[in-house]
């Protein structure tokens, strides 16, 4: 009985090594994650009381309150998306379905790149400068809304891009074949079809929009009183992150912070969740 050849042992040897290794990195990942949620909830939840999440601040009573930086966070949100998806969408599909100069699609893809890698504080000050300042609106859901877009846009159109170049071409074909037009095979066959990764450019803008302080410190503001949401577009509006960093920054208030901060994964994993299931409701829907 022949010996395996030495170049086949050394493979093998070389494949337990980078396996042993890619296990080990995988799990100081996971211990990492379960020690940060451990103690974000460990120092957060004693402190998550009903007065916390349905009152607002009063520095008359000494209360703290974060009802209007909840409700700032998803009015933030709502109007980010809603502007930001179908602006991405649809210039993700004519990059990928409709542009043929190759020069345009690689100066968009060089630029989107470029905004992905630009510090959100910048973001921020551009945000103050253009739409505070030379727009004229002031601090508020709508001013920080409007610089988020600009942030996340490059995430939905990377991710919206993907999705649509992983279509196989014979779905394209055979539904053009059959007589279809140019927007009806996309809106049917190609959209249907790269829905995943869509909702994946939704969720990791959600996230981002979440989780951003820098930015709306300049242009959505510190206010912590309670508005409607038409108000608030227009008033200095404090989002959950911003409040976090005004307790624990600015007033010490590191309880209240970290019972923000369980409240932010909460809100995440939940926003999380609804975007998944509507994606699924969508997609059984155009089946």
């Amino acid at each position: 009985m022949t010996n395996p050849p030495r170049s086949s042992r050394s493979r093998q040897v070389k494949s337990v090594i980078l396996r042993a290794l890619m296990y080990i990195c995988a799990g100081i990942a996971c211990i990492l994650l379960v020690f940060l949620i451990g103690y974000i909830c460990f120092r957060g939840i004693p402190h998550l009381t009903w007065q916390l999440v349905s009152t607002q601040t009063s520095y008359i009573q000494g209360t703290i309150g974060i009802l209007p930086n909840i409700l700032n966070t998803l009015y933030i949100i709502f109007t980010s998306m809603i502007i930001v998806v179908p602006i991405g969408v649809c210039a993700a599909i004519y990059l990928t379905e409709y542009a043929r100069n190759r020069v345009l699609v690689r100066a968009i893809g060089f630029a989107v790149e470029t905004l992905t890698g630009i510090p959100s504080i910048i973001f921020g000050l551009v945000g103050m400068l253009f739409f505070v300042q030379i727009w004229g609106l002031r601090e508020g859901v709508l001013a920080g809304s409007l610089t988020l877009v600009i942030m996340v846009l490059p995430t939905i159109i990377s991710n919206t891009q993907e999705s649509l170049k992983t279509v196989p071409n014979s779905y394209r074909e055979g539904a053009l074949a059959l007589g279809s037009g140019k927007w009806h095979m996309i809106r049917t066959v190609v959209l249907p079809n790269s829905m995943d990764g869509i909702v994946t450019g939704c969720i990791l803008a959600i996230g981002r929009i979440t989780g951003e302080s820098a930015a709306l410190l300049f242009t959505a503001g510190i206010g912590l009183e309670l508005n409607n949401y038409f108000h608030s577009l227009q008033s200095s509006s404090a989002t959950l992150t911003v409040a976090l960093y005004l307790f624990a920054g600015e007033q010490g208030e590191f309880d209240a912070a970290f019972a923000i901060a369980v409240i932010l994964m909460a809100l995440t994993l939940g926003l999380n969740l609804l975007a998944k299931f509507a994606a699924r409701k969508l997609k059984r829907g155009e089946e």
